[in-house]
């Protein structure tokens, strides 16, 4: 195995980001995520009247207990912010277009 020769002290290039590029990358992206996890909650929450009437039939409690794993995996990656250029660039353009079709799917499933 060949070891490149590099120094500890050796930085790797940075990417800089537009300030805009970065707003507009994280509004998007809270947007869409955000629309994501209230989906995810009313989907998955029981068709009977109450939380607690989940317990009567196995399929309302089997959807709760997914949706709440599903809901506590979308919330983590809420809190996790891009690293690079690029990832934000992948947000701005996928929110612009995820955003507007995940609110119509939650007026429409509300």
């Amino acid at each position: 195995m060949i070891v490149p020769n590099i120094s500890p002290d050796t930085k790797l290039p940075v990417s800089e980001v537009s300030t805009g590029l970065r707003i507009v990358g994280l509004v998007l992206r809270a947007l869409l995520i955000g629309t994501l996890l209230v989906l995810t909650a009313h989907v998955s929450s029981p068709q009977s009247e109450t939380i607690w009437s989940a317990y009567e039939t196995p399929g309302d409690l089997i959807r709760l207990a997914l949706g709440l794993v599903a809901c506590l995996w979308i919330l983590f990656h809420f809190f996790r912010v891009p690293k690079d250029a690029a990832a934000y660039r992948t947000w701005f353009y996928l929110g612009l277009v995820a955003v507007p079709f995940a609110l119509i799917c939650a007026i429409a499933v509300w």
